[in-house]
């Protein structure tokens, strides 16, 4: 991996306290992807006393649902010496963005496996792509933030508290976006779901019931493991889905699972990309010999795309405006056995020939 790819360590006990490590620890870096999502709100054509008034809103949420949160958001903002309200708009880019109906070029592909030579007691393993705006390409950081309940490490974008990583007790968690109509701003932030998973569940069935007791106003997708466990779920404005593995895998892009969220999806979003690139990967694990991987690194090559293919791994083609540039811009392997992040700065491309960041929960 990439060694000048910042990585951020959090271990106060106090809420306030480890906000401002991490904000103090993003100080100099913080306010450039303040100003691209900024410049990406724009061309949403969301004004800038709306975003604020949605932030507002946002923070009301949060601090009902976790009032620890929302006084750690606080604390990334006097860390970091920016207004709190930036920071809430800052974890609230899903729901602020999942206003706009512009259609977006390529997202995250996911896979997760529960399988193994003992039937009783699988080994489980994911791997996914994170996709996203190649100007954010300097914006993200690895972390690990230790003295809440559990130790988490893994990925996230600067100032935003959790994505895609594994806690100390063994629970995965790999992120995709969704998109349906009933989307909006005012509820917990799904990125801020992700982080309270991370640290407060031990097990699948924790990660669902903690879900299931936020009131979400975007969708998005969690697919969660523990160490003999993985589900993916829809989680939307109108409820959380659960979807069990097929033959021990799991395959998660961005259009939903379930039938009752699809009827109002926003296919205009991600469709057909997002399907043909499931169907693709569902038709390698579907080849006669079936393949059989047992470790992350042999769930690289099922998000691989060959000539001709659905794009697995986003190239981004920058003769096209900003905010249609999109990167695949981290590659990232959970292991909940090992309690084990493994991260490399690009595509599963790359991952054949560049350095890992491997953090331990």
């Amino acid at each position: 991996m990439n060694t000048e790819r910042q990585h951020i360590h959090v271990d106060a006990t106090d809420p306030f306290a480890r906000g401002r490590q991490r904000g103090e620890q993003l100080r100099d870096t913080l306010t450039g992807g303040l100003e691209i999502y900024d410049r990406l709100f724009r061309l949403a054509g969301l004004p800038e006393d709306g975003i604020r008034e949605d932030a507002l809103r946002t923070a009301d949420a949060v601090g009902a649902f976790r009032p620890r949160l929302r006084e750690e958001l606080d604390g990334v903002a006097a860390g970091a010496g920016v207004e709190p309200w930036r920071i809430a708009a800052l974890n609230a880019r899903t729901e602020i963005l999942a206003q706009s109906g512009t259609g977006r070029p390529g997202e995250c592909s996911t896979i997760a496996r529960c399988a193994g030579a003992d039937p009783a007691a699988p080994r489980t393993f994911g791997v996914q792509t994170w996709d996203w705006h190649v100007e954010l390409a300097p914006h993200w950081h690895t972390h690990e933030i230790r003295g809440g309940r559990h130790d988490v490490v893994g990925i996230t974008e600067h100032g935003i508290l959790g994505k895609i990583g594994v806690n100390s007790a063994g629970l995965a968690l790999h992120f995709n976006i969704l998109g349906h109509r009933e989307d909006g701003v005012g509820g917990v932030p799904v990125h801020l779901l992700a982080a309270t998973v991370l640290e407060e569940a031990a097990s699948v069935a924790e990660a669902l019931e903690t879900v299931r007791s936020a009131p979400v106003t975007a969708s998005s997708s969690f697919t969660l493991f523990d160490l003999t466990t993985a589900v993916t779920t829809d989680i939307t404005p109108v409820g959380v889905f659960v979807i069990d593995p097929t033959d021990g895998t799991l395959i998660r892009t961005n259009h939903f699972l379930s039938p009752v969220p699809r009827t109002a999806e926003k296919t205009e979003l991600y469709q057909p990309d997002s399907g043909d690139r499931h169907a693709l990967v569902a038709s390698r694990f579907a080849r006669d010999p079936k393949p059989q991987p047992q470790d992350p690194d042999e769930l690289l090559e099922f998000l691989v795309s060959g000539p001709g293919e659905p794009q697995l791994c986003c190239v981004p083609d920058m003769a096209l405006p900003l905010g249609r540039r999109w990167a695949t811009l981290a590659t990232v392997m959970l292991d909940p056995a090992s309690r084990t992040a493994r991260v490399v700065d690009g595509s599963p491309l790359d991952a054949r020939d560049r350095p890992r960041r491997t953090l331990t929960a």
